[in-house]
């Protein structure tokens, strides 16, 4: 009986490894999800710089908001952290692959959004979505 038990707890275990590495897995292998969250970070980072320069978040477009954070706006404020943000050629900041992301604010909160791998915007309760979001609240 002790081995048995012993046997069904050493199973269970093993199966409770390979299920955390594997769901885990896919995000340190994928190279381009990694990008996301770095560059979201410093994303969020130059709009809560914004922010504290001017009392509000940058708003518009992708393409306005990227002005924004260029300095091309009235108030000419330069963030220095989002400089190196990817951009297409209508001025947007893209997502590791090519797609523009999407900036959602709240009073004092800033969510990033990615259409992920499949460069799709999807409902986040469908299984298949590969959407990536980044936050933040200050």
């Amino acid at each position: 009986m002790k081995n048995t038990l012993l046997i069904i707890l050493l199973i269970v275990a093993v199966a409770a490894a390979v299920w955390f590495v594997s769901t885990n897995q896919r995000q340190r292998l994928d190279p381009k999800i990694a990008e996301f969250h770095s560059d979201a970070s410093r994303l969020i980072q130059g709009l809560q710089q914004y922010k504290e320069f001017t009392q509000h978040y940058p708003t518009g477009t992708t393409a306005e908001i990227t002005k924004a954070l260029s300095g091309q706006t009235p108030e000419k404020i330069v963030i220095i952290s989002t400089r190196d943000s990817a951009k297409n050629d209508k001025g947007e900041v893209v997502d590791p692959w090519g797609t523009p992301i999407q900036f959602f604010f709240s009073h004092n909160a800033v969510l990033i959004r990615s259409a992920g791998p499949n460069r799709s915007f999807e409902d986040s309760r469908s299984p298949t979505c590969d959407d990536l979001y980044r936050t933040e609240t200050k």
